[in-house]
């Protein structure tokens, strides 16, 4: 019986979609790191978003396992769109779209498969993460102390449901979207194609709204790569990742007011850690001589209209 016979008469698979544009060498650990899974139940899609340079996807074609498929997009569709599609793709209850920089430790699978059996309800699973930069050396960024700080305390794995977890996502973003499983069927809608580097925090924040659960869980099984290539750490100094956490956060807050969520709507409303966070990008601007940057930055810190 091969690998993949195996998984399929053992349980439910977790599909991991890894939506591809970045570092080659990044990219074949990210891979390797889901081949050298404990759990044997789960199967890799790699869309690659018509990345240059055609030696990743020949080694990714090559791999002898029928639980991984390659796939080259036509044309270049950027993270929210690849994302969506990498979601159509998903035939399972639940669909983990990783990092094509990050790496799965070990026992990744096997701990979003308990969780799932543990919390049968569950809709957004976050489980435990550590931080690496691009040498694969831990590290704990400003960044990451502040999310450490945010993010809910407890032990083990816990539920949350409601305002109450609404609340705290809208203090600090505390999640890793790449580590993240979703059930499939509550991001079916797709994520907002308007948003390059928010879309997590609105889709989490709409299932929320709409009675949806979250898990959060602190046995570190994933490893989160921080680094200056980014999407969001491009998109810091400029601005515009801001001007996306404004829209969003109006958003929220109104959605928040209509549902009787007083809490959640002054966190949405205050934003404080996205203030915090546009003043720790300043001196950047400042630096690299970016007015848009320096003006978009300056009244996002003080609440003022762009």
């Amino acid at each position: 019986m091969t690998t993949a016979e195996r998984a399929s008469a053992t349980g439910e698979i977790l599909d991991i979609m890894m939506p591809y544009w970045g570092s080659p060498e990044h990219f074949m650990i990210a891979v390797e790191s889901v081949l050298a899974q404990d759990d044997p139940n789960w199967r890799l899609t790699i869309v690659d978003d018509v990345y240059p340079d055609a030696m990743p996807g020949e080694w990714a074609s090559s791999i002898e396992d029928s639980r991984v498929t390659y796939i080259r997009n036509e044309e270049n569709l950027r993270p929210s769109r690849n994302y969506n599609k990498c979601v159509g793709l998903a035939k399972s209850e639940f669909v983990v779209i990783m990092g094509c920089d990050d790496i799965m430790l070990p026992g990744y699978v096997g701990r979003i498969r308990r969780l799932i059996a543990d919390f049968p309800d569950a809709d957004i699973i976050q489980p435990g993460v550590t931080v690496i930069d691009e040498n694969g050396t831990p590290v704990s960024p400003l960044a990451d102390r502040v999310k450490a700080v945010y993010r809910p305390h407890g032990s083990g794995a816990r539920r949350y449901e409601g305002e109450t977890i609404a609340t705290s996502l809208l203090r600090g973003f505390w999640p890793y979207f790449p580590s993240v499983a979703w059930r499939t069927s509550r991001v079916a809608s797709g994520f907002r194609t308007d948003l390059d580097v928010t879309q997590d925090l609105a889709m989490m924040f709409e299932i929320i709204s709409n009675g949806g659960s979250m898990v959060v869980d602190d046995e570190v099984v994933f490893a989160y790569r921080r680094h200056s290539a980014s999407v969001s750490a491009v998109t810091g100094p400029d601005g515009s990742k801001f001007r996306q956490e404004r829209v969003l956060f109006r958003e929220a807050e109104a959605s928040c007011r209509e549902l009787g969520w007083r809490h959640a709507a002054r966190a949405a409303h205050n934003h404080t850690s996205s203030r915090l966070h546009a003043l720790t990008e300043l001196p950047g601007a400042i630096a690299s001589r970016n007015t848009t940057g320096m003006r978009t930055l300056t009244r996002h810190i003080l609440g003022l209209p762009y």
